[in-house]
């Protein structure tokens, strides 16, 4: 069976870790994979990430927890397959009144919302992560 959407599928992936308290999980990887969660490493919403090569390449993701709950209370994905959300620089949403981040693809890479209105930069909604 054919995978639809692999970026639906990772943030599921964490939803599901995170409500069975599991430190850590794997999941297969892609280059769009590895720069969204690099960029959730560096926003410090997730632990740390190793890249296992081989035949079928895997990300393992150390999942981080404070006090025994999950930094991550809600990841949502905003651009779908069958609806793509573009928006242009002045309408970069502000995630929980700016306490959260919302993932954009721009043509200089990922990039949060604050660092896509810095730039003065737009592009596809990917997800919102609080």
């Amino acid at each position: 069976m054919s995978m639809q959407d692999p970026i639906s599928n990772l943030l599921t992936g964490i939803r599901n870790a995170q409500a069975r308290r599991k430190p850590e999980f794997i999941v297969s990887s892609s280059s769009k994979k590895i720069a969204l969660l690099e960029l959730l490493v560096r926003e410090g919403y997730i632990d740390s990430i190793t890249v296992e090569e081989g035949k079928k390449p895997e990300v393992s993701i150390l999942l981080k927890y404070y006090e025994g709950k999950p930094v991550i209370r809600e990841i949502k994905r905003l651009s779908k397959p069958g609806l793509r959300e573009y928006v242009g620089k002045k309408d970069l949403p502000s995630i929980n009144g700016g306490l959260g981040i919302a993932v954009v693809s721009t043509s200089k890479g990922l990039m949060t919302d604050k660092q896509a209105r810095e730039a003065g930069l737009g592009g596809e909604l990917l997800c919102s992560v609080f």
